[in-house]
């Protein structure tokens, strides 16, 4: 049913032609033939009439319409009759068989190239669908047509009778659908091909912010959708995508012009047919919009478009995609010795002659206006080259003629895959369709022919660049290949030459939103502006970027840095408090200093332990206390050298334990003066807490609480080494990380809880009698301890690295110091400089005693702060002060 409804609507169509139309020449057969064994057909598009007439019959014809001569089309199809005779002249090729030909003109018209197929199948001049009256050879395939329009509506028709059609320009993806287009081949790639052979070859150039132009078709949507799709996955942004109409709209255009012109992208890719590739060059070299890179997936557009004057200066730069097809030697020496007189039977030829040279034919029986002269005859194509002929694909029929010959030789020969047999002279159309989708072989220049499952041609690229020569001349030069095969990535093989050997100065332009970001930054995305356009910021430290253009920087690995570029990462080096190092060394000497000094306290006491002085401090506390202070200038040794597991485990612990120790023991001193001057009458319950067992208790007690902070902090989370990357930039801190930092804070706030206790204890017995009691140097001791705990804090959690370890043993070093100096360094000095004041006459005339008897009351008297017993009836004051009373 679809090809009775598809063969009457074509006979309708064709039948209602009344005359010449404007594919035809009146009077005149349209075609050029030559016979053969087997018969090939090509529709090309030689001739376009702009003002076609329809004749009546009843007058003469008024003469040839105005029309055009494709240059380009005619030696395409000149191409296609150096194919033909090439083979009938090779001994190798079809060597038994001769090959005819009759070349048809579409005239740019799918009407026209309708009605030509249907005429060359038909063998009627005005032709009947689906009735033969062809008696001759038999017809092979049909070469054509250029463009993909006409091709479809041919290969439509073609494929009801799977009669073999082989285009050499048709780019149309939809005519790779074997379901609808069975008996379709082409030497040319798909657009859906060379469409991601541009998409690769903008990726390859770094561009990031193009444009697309392209056609109002379904060649326009196809191409530029598809090239949109495949740059946008890439991380390529689109500025415009502009569609060009298909019919002249002038105002559509200019305002397309305007949006270019408005742009920022370098780069633009183009899908658009010659006229309107013509049209939009001409305004854009009128608006002088200069600086744009075009990327055209064929250059014979390109080429047709530099007839617009400027067209060169808008195209400087400017890429172009030529496939890589065979080349054949001895085309142009061919075509420069056509002549009129030589080929008669072609009557293209008279045309493009007279085109060519301006002047009329002396045999052509068609009316000529009478200033037109005539042509002598010795005009000659030899200086007559087409413009750009590297590039523009004259050829292009010429690997399809080749490609039926040899599906012609292997289905004679029975060299296809079904061992299928055919007689050259005797055949129908469908059996050569097999053979020539299978066929593989070399043109005589060595390039292989193959096609693919959807009968594209299996080719390569070649890169090429307009650019202007040192002698002023604008050419395209070829910069590079292409591979359609991709590879791991994905991505096509582009190869570009050398810019010094291919060029000399390969122009590369950039085509980028913004500036790319070196390596050593990262990309900031602007804000309401598309990913492409960011902002650089440089790399944070610790972090790198070792590539341009990187949307995020990468984190260094921990025991490296990154370097002052910001762009790779060094290895770190390890670093921590040394002994050897200078501070270490100040800080080593200072706690063996203060240890000795300790220590020579220590033995001053022991060695004085009889004299008034060392007893009226109760000898077992002050012991007690050298001791500790001895230990906790020593324990800041556990904070210098390597950390390791044991280190980690005994610095915090022993500092906080001896400094307990410590602190409890000035508490135990300050409370015992308290309360012995509160003691005023004998019998009183605070006698019980003068005792040495009470100065013990608290000791005991206030260590045993920081003991047991100590054990849960090391049974719930200990302090470990740890190695510190983001205090010192370029080192890697060797240090012990606390742990837990609650029981870190819990140890440290009982210290100070106890050190401020003590102090204040200190502080209000500090006007008591002097004599013997030391609450003054306890209460002084006291303050500089915990001024030293308290600018602790601020420094230890503000320091990084190894100065965090400098400021807690500074801090264990200066507290020491405060409270040896500050309760031992007076009694020293009474002790060693000033004996005479360490007897007990001296010291029962202390001001105390002298205020005693400005009362009134004598030494003994029940209310005397000073006993009046002598030294030998007086209870030994080792464990416990003389004052107020040294009764039994």
């Amino acid at each position: 049913m679809r090809l009775c409804a598809l063969l009457t609507t074509l006979a309708g169509a064709l039948l209602a032609v009344p005359g010449p139309v404007g594919w035809r020449l009146p009077g005149l057969t349209p075609r050029f033939e030559r016979p053969g064994d087997v018969v090939l057909g090509g529709s090309f598009c030689i001739l376009h009439f702009y003002n076609a007439v329809s004749l009546d019959f009843t007058t003469l014809p008024a003469g040839l319409p105005s029309s055009s001569v494709s240059s380009w089309g005619y030696r395409v199809a000149q191409s296609f009759v150096f194919a033909v005779e090439e083979i009938n002249n090779s001994t190798h090729l079809l060597p038994n068989l001769t090959l005819g030909f009759s070349i048809r003109n579409s005239g740019d018209s799918v009407h026209g190239a309708m009605h030509e197929t249907m005429a060359f199948l038909t063998g009627q001049e005005d032709p009947v669908p689906n009735y033969s009256c062809h008696r001759g050879p038999p017809q092979a395939a049909m070469v054509g047509d250029t463009r993909s329009a006409l091709s479809v509506a041919m290969a439509r028709l073609l494929g009801l009778y799977k009669f073999p059609q082989v285009s050499y320009a048709s780019t149309l993806p939809s005519l790779s659908d074997k379901n609808q287009f069975p008996s379709f081949l082409r030497t040319r790639a798909s657009d859906l091909t060379t469409s991601y052979a541009m998409t690769q070859l903008v990726l390859h150039l770094g561009w990031s912010w193009v444009g697309i132009l392209a056609q109002d078709d379904d060649f326009g949507q196809q191409a530029g959708n598809l090239a949109r799709e495949e740059l946008s996955q890439a991380g390529v942004c689109i500025e415009f995508h502009l569609h060009i109409p298909s019919r002249q709209s002038p105002e559509k255009i200019d305002a397309n012009v305007r949006k270019m012109e408005k742009s920022t992208a370098t780069g633009v890719l183009v899908f658009l047919s010659n006229s309107n590739i013509q049209l939009i060059l001409h305004r854009l070299v009128g608006n002088r919009v200069l600086g744009q890179v075009w990327v055209s997936e064929t250059l014979v557009h390109t080429v047709i478009a530099l007839a617009t004057p400027g067209a060169s200066w808008v195209l400087q730069g400017a890429f172009g995609l030529k496939l890589r097809s065979s080349h054949a030697h001895g085309l142009s020496e061919f075509f420069a010795h056509l002549h009129p007189s030589r080929t008669p039977e072609d009557m293209f030829l008279r045309r493009f002659w007279e085109a060519t040279f301006g002047c009329r034919w002396p045999h052509s029986n068609d009316t000529e206006p009478s200033d037109m002269q005539l042509c002598s005859g010795n005009e000659t194509l030899r200086d007559h080259e087409y413009p750009f002929q590297e590039v523009s694909r004259l050829e292009a029929a010429y690997p399809a003629v080749y490609s039926i010959a040899h599906a012609l030789q292997d289905m004679v020969l029975c060299e296809n895959e079904n061992r299928e047999c055919g007689d050259p002279v005797h055949f129908q159309p469908w059996q050569l369709l097999h053979p020539l989708r299978k066929v593989s072989f070399q043109t005589p220049d060595g390039t292989h022919i193959m096609f693919d499952a959807n009968g594209d041609l299996v080719t390569k690229f070649d890169v090429l660049q307009g650019q202007w020569s040192p002698e002023g001349q604008f050419h395209f030069v070829h910069i590079g290949k292409m591979d359609p095969h991709p590879s791991l990535e994905n991505r096509m093989m582009i190869l570009l030459k050398d810019s010094e050997k291919a060029l000399g100065s390969l122009f590369v332009p950039s085509s980028v939103c913004s500036t790319s970001c070196e390596p050593g930054s990262s990309q900031i995305p602007q804000q309401g502006a598309p990913h492409c356009c960011f902002e650089c910021q440089p790399c944070p430290e610790g972090q790198f970027a070792d590539q341009k253009d990187m949307k995020s920087c990468l984190q260094c690995p921990e025991e490296q840095y990154s370097s002052q570029s910001k762009d790779y990462c060094l290895p770190r080096t390890e670093t921590f408090l040394a002994f050897d190092e200078p501070l270490g060394l100040v800080l080593t000497v200072v706690s063996l200093s203060l240890a000795s000094l300790a220590c020579l306290v220590l033995g001053v006491f022991l060695w004085f332990q009889q004299t008034p002085v060392v007893r009226a401090n109760n000898r077992a506390l002050s012991y007690v206390l050298l001791v500790s202070l001895t230990l906790c200038a020593l324990s800041t040794l556990l904070f210098l050298g390597r950390p390791s597991p044991t280190t980690c485990l005994l610095r915090q612990i022993t500092f906080a334990v001896v400094f307990t120790v410590a602190v409890s023991c000035v508490l135990a001193k300050t409370l015992t003066v308290v309360l012995a001057f509160r003691a005023t009458k004998p019998g009183q319950r605070v006698h019980m807490c003068l005792g040495p067992s009470a100065s013990s208790f608290v000791v005991l007690v206030a260590s045993l609480v920081q003991i047991i902070l100590c054990g849960i902090w090391l049974g719930t989370s200990p302090p470990f080494p740890h190695r510190d990357t983001a205090s010192e930039p370029g080192h890697l801190v060797l240090q012990c990380h606390e742990g837990s930092g609650i029981a870190f804070s819990c140890v440290l706030g009982y210290l100070g809880l106890l050190a401020i206790g003590t102090f204040s204890v200190a502080f209000l017995a500090r006007g008591l009698p002097d004599t013997f009691n030391e609450t003054k140097f306890l209460t002084f001791s006291m303050l500089l301890f915990c001024s030293v705990w308290t600018a602790f804090l601020p420094l230890y959690f503000s320091a990084r690295g190894k100065a965090t370890v400098a400021v807690e043993v500074f801090s264990i070093l200066a507290s020491t110091a405060g409270l040896l100096g500050g309760i031992f360094f007076p009694k020293c000095y009474l002790i060693l400089l000033k004996p005479e004041r360490n007897t007990p006459p001296s010291l029962r005339t202390g001001p105390w005693a002298q205020r005693d008897l400005g009362r009134g009351v004598p030494p003994g008297h029940p209310h005397s702060t000073i006993s009046a017993r002598p030294p030998s009836q007086q209870q030994d004051p080792g464990s416990q002060f003389l004052v107020p009373a040294l009764t039994t």
